[in-house]
């Protein structure tokens, strides 16, 4: 493998970096992760090269660099597309594929965010922001994973990591209500083997107590 086919991970086990992770685990390809550190490493000149904001996940492949989460799982999907993790470009699932993925990194994470803080807009104010209300976006979300097993029905893809992840995350922090689909669909993206890898090498880079 060549260096610029070197697929590198930056990221932190506190951060949306477990995220990418878990994509790079379903992708199933070598990678090398650079376990970068809040204030200081993530600030330092050398990243911040390689991410001007100074934040993680970001990876470099094939002379390029990915950064945001859910734009790392698309690149992934379409740079590797033998593992079959997006819809082929001519496939009727390639829209709600684009649809989730970017409702998940965009309504779905800022409602949450909002709540969160406390900086929900009033009613008369939400047609300001781009989801409207949280009310919305949870019950928008739950519409689409009724169907299931997955966000496009039958099959996986990386959608279902980032909106996987954004919703196992929610109901661990409780910024998401506990709905049995919500449930059953975290459950379901846990189980998977990628999930478990992903897991156990972040774990094992947390701090320990004590």
């Amino acid at each position: 493998m060549s260096d610029s086919d070197e697929i590198v991970l930056y990221t932190n086990p506190m951060s949306r970096g477990r995220i990418a992770r878990i994509m790079l685990e379903e992708v199933g390809r070598p990678y090398r992760a650079e376990i970068l550190d809040y204030g200081t490493t993530m600030k330092a000149p050398d990243y911040l090269s390689i991410n001007p904001m100074g934040k993680v996940p970001a990876i470099t492949h094939r002379g390029q660099t990915i950064t945001e989460a859910a734009a790392v799982c698309a690149y992934l999907a379409d740079a590797f597309p033998d593992v079959g993790l997006a819809p082929e470009a001519s496939s009727p699932l390639r829209g709600p594929y684009y649809r989730w993925l970017f409702f998940a990194a965009g309504p779905l994470e800022a409602a949450v965010t909002a709540r969160s803080l406390g900086t929900l807009p009033p009613p008369e104010k939400a047609a300001m922001v781009g989801y409207g209300s949280y009310d919305a976006v949870v019950e928008g979300l739950e519409h689409a994973l009724k169907p299931g097993p997955w966000i496009l029905g039958d099959r996986f893809s990386a959608a279902d990591v980032y909106v996987g992840a954004q919703i196992s995350w929610g109901l661990m922090f409780k910024s998401l209500p506990d709905r049995p689909a919500f449930v059953d669909y975290a459950q379901r993206l846990e189980a998977r083997p990628a999930w478990t890898r992903a897991a156990e090498k972040d774990d094992a880079l947390m701090p320990k107590e004590g």
